[in-house]
């Protein structure tokens, strides 16, 4: 009998900044993990890819999110707790990538159920650092709940 190929991981990436979103996807392409990204820029699109609807109805359900929480029309906070009450969609792990430290969204991020906070580092080697060790964490260490 032969192996099975794994499964790509789906990362979907919740960001409003194209340089940003940019350096993410050049971090995660950087790694030997098979991954499929998808992009939206703030948390209605987010919400709409989650639920397929609008432009979204052949989305395919995410295995992890990274979400940023400032935003325009529906910020990360939103996101995270209309994520995290839906029955559907609370079993897909959150990661918080933000540039904010506050102790406040650090706090109400968990509060809300997020699987992790990070804070976007400044410098970007170390960016691509903390990217890479988010998509290693998760992408071989963390077993992820199955694709319904």
């Amino acid at each position: 009998m032969g192996v099975a190929a794994p499964t790509p991981v789906r990362i979907l990436v919740v960001d409003d900044d194209p340089g940003d979103v940019l350096m993410i996807e050049e971090a995660l392409d950087g790694s030997d993990i098979e991954k499929v990204i998808d992009v939206v820029s703030d948390g209605e699109e987010a919400m709409e890819f989650l639920r397929r609807e609008g432009r979204h109805t052949t989305a395919a359900r995410p295995d992890m999110i990274l979400l940023d929480l400032n935003m325009p029309r529906m910020d990360g906070r939103q996101v995270l707790s209309a994520v995290k009450t839906d029955e559907d969609l609370r079993t897909i792990p959150i990661v918080v990538l933000t540039t904010s430290n506050a102790d406040t969204d650090i706090l109400g991020s968990y509060t809300l159920q997020a699987n992790a906070y990070v804070t976007k580092p400044i410098d970007l080697d170390d960016f691509n650092d903390v990217v890479r060790r988010i998509d290693e964490f998760f992408g071989r260490v963390v077993v992820l709940p199955k694709r319904s």
